[in-house]
């Protein structure tokens, strides 16, 4: 009866596990797929909502930084290998993000190094890598 209750407490415990692993991955895929598409239509000031609290905090983008940002239309975001699991809450994504200068209508491409935390808490993904650098 003992080894009965061990296994089934066992089992209540993964399956568990396993609807919050569940619920995690189903947070980060749809938290994805929304900042990519806040950046596809180039609205920077979206997506600033999604960097960390904390980053926007310690690290406030300046009215220059985003008046930068207007002066660019996305013409691509390519996420190709998705996300890559970098610690129990944490993964890295790159996305390569196509820009055309609405001055000079020079198009360039850039590589944004993302960092995405989970909080367990508000069971939210956050971004800790900040905005796309376009000003490199």
């Amino acid at each position: 009866m003992r080894r009965l209750l061990t296994l089934l407490t066992l089992l209540t415990t993964l399956l568990l596990a396993g609807c919050a692993s569940d619920q995690r991955n189903q947070a980060l895929t749809t938290t994805l797929n929304a900042y990519a598409n806040v950046v596809r239509w180039g609205d920077f000031q979206t997506a600033l909502q999604f960097v960390d609290p904390k980053v926007r905090a310690e690290h406030p983008p300046t009215s220059l930084e985003m008046a930068r940002y207007a002066q660019f239309k996305v013409s691509d975001y390519a996420d190709d290998q998705g996300p890559v699991p970098s610690g129990e809450n944490e993964v890295h994504q790159v996305a390569q993000i196509g820009l055309v200068n609405i001055h000079t209508q020079a198009e360039r491409t850039v590589v944004d190094h993302q960092t995405w935390r989970y909080d367990p808490e508000k069971k939210h993904w956050w971004l800790t890598s900040g905005l796309p650098p376009i000003s490199e």
